[in-house]
């Protein structure tokens, strides 16, 4: 799991590699990942946009924007946590991911940018 914070906001994230979903034979590659958004602040928030950077390892790269996460703009009160499940594709068996959460705190409607920590995408047979 890797964790960053960004002006009292945590993301933790835990990926899972899918082999069921996934086709090495036609460079086909599925991961789930699993993100935890919590709220360390003395305010509300609420997360607006996303945005990814999706890497593999045949040096391709892609980019995902976007409203809210899994069809949802949560609010996030102080101390709780938003957990959402998500996945991505790869073509080759090892990756990674990162970007940023768009978020606003209701208290002035100011908004700020949140660090979503580099995290890899590696099929577990490549751990041997």
């Amino acid at each position: 799991m890797v964790t960053a914070i960004t002006d009292g906001v945590k993301v933790s994230i835990e990926t899972i590699y899918q082999p069921e979903y996934s086709n090495p034979a036609n460079e086909h590659f599925m991961f789930a990942y699993r993100v935890e958004i919590s709220n360390l602040s003395d305010y509300e928030v609420q997360l607006l946009r996303r945005q990814w950077f999706i890497f593999d390892s045949n040096s391709s790269r892609r980019e995902v924007e976007g409203e809210g996460v899994v069809g949802v703009q949560p609010i996030i009160k102080p101390g709780e946590t938003h957990v959402y499940v998500s996945g991505c594709n790869l073509k080759t068996d090892i990756g990674s991911m990162r970007g940023a959460y768009l978020m606003k705190r209701l208290i002035d409607e100011s908004e700020f940018d949140v660090d979503i920590p580099e995290f890899m995408l590696i099929a577990p047979y490549k751990l041997n």
